[in-house]
């Protein structure tokens, strides 16, 4: 028959028929949660629905329709939950006496892979600087000097410096600066388990991030600029010391003016867990980078572990003085 299809016809089409569907039931399945108490916003994978949020596990978490620009690079995830999993393990097991004990005991559980929103941050500083530099020398001089009611002379090595001020220019460049575009996430906690190595990084493609839960930016893009700059500028001092000829310096002053800014929409992988240990406190958010490994928690002091320390501490010192000034004696 002219409209028979061949066998190998009819199961091409029918690969065709399922991975469109595959690929519509997914989009139809993603959902779109916002957290009330953090402002996350997190679309989940497939059917997936979540009753609390990740970061913070705060039960208020609502349907949202997402939003944000869309990424242009991501760093995937280098592997799947055995790294989390190994990595928490050995964060809570190198956790010191004097930290809270319900940290050091809760059950490491229900942590979450996710793509957090970051942006990659790029500029060039022209900095005009001044300083004085030195070159050590060493010198030989000789002093008198009364030891047991007689003059002795005494010869010694002494190091001195000369001095010649130099100025210039210096330019430095920002490639790897990354900052958070979560409101719910600060940047001080994402450079904490920093750095992600950027020769990971990939243009971004949804196929990279399917199966994952991802995070829609929060943070305007002009904040995250702003966060940026901050830290590049803050560490042109410390790039111009290093800069600096000579066996020391001092008196370094400069002036920067930053140009060529650029802020490229960015996902990078973490590990979040919100660890419940304590039931009159909120949950504490442990993070790990999805990339290195590398774990992070604001854990908080034991303070009656540190008192008591403290107060046996005094009380031994006290004790040898007492033993010292009366014990002898008898």
């Amino acid at each position: 028959m002219a409209n028979s299809l061949t066998s190998g016809q009819l199961l091409t089409s029918l690969l065709v028929h399922v991975t469109t569907a595959a690929a519509i039931r997914a989009e139809g399945d993603d959902a779109t949660i916002e957290c009330e108490a953090c402002r996350a916003v997190l679309t989940l994978p497939g059917a997936e629905r979540a009753q609390v949020c990740p970061y913070c596990a705060s039960p208020n978490v609502v349907a949202s329709h997402g939003g944000g620009s869309q990424p242009v690079f991501c760093i995937p995830h280098a592997e799947g939950a055995t790294l989390a999993t190994r990595s928490l393990a050995a964060w809570q097991k190198g956790l010191g006496f004097f930290r809270h004990p319900g940290v050091r005991k809760a059950k490491l559980e229900q942590f979450r892979g996710v793509y957090l929103p970051a942006v990659l941050y790029g500029a060039v500083a022209r900095t005009s600087y001044s300083a004085s530099i030195g070159e050590e020398y060493w010198v030989t001089k000789t002093r008198t000097v009364i030891v047991n009611g007689k003059s002795q002379t005494r010869t010694e090595r002494v190091k001195e410096h000369e001095w010649v001020p130099l100025s210039g220019q210096f330019d430095s460049y920002a490639t790897d600066i990354i900052v958070s575009a979560s409101a719910g996430l600060p940047n001080e906690e994402l450079e904490a388990i920093e750095p992600f190595d950027l020769r990971g990084l990939r243009r971004y493609a949804p196929g990279l991030v399917a199966g994952w839960a991802v995070e829609a930016p929060t943070r305007a893009t002009h904040a995250c600029i702003s966060l940026a700059h901050g830290e590049f500028t803050n560490s042109i001092g410390g790039r111009l010391s290093g800069f600096m000829p000579g066996d020391t310096h001092q008196n370094l002053q400069h002036t920067s003016t930053v140009e060529q800014e650029s802020a490229e929409p960015l996902l990078v992988p973490l590990w979040v867990l919100a660890l419940k240990y304590d039931e009159k406190k909120p949950a504490l958010r442990v993070l790990v980078n999805g990339q290195t490994g590398k774990t992070w928690a604001k854990v908080p002091w034991s303070w009656p572990r540190i008192v008591i320390t403290v107060g046996l501490a005094l009380a031994l010192i006290a004790a040898v003085v007492l033993f010292v000034k009366y014990g002898q004696g008898g």
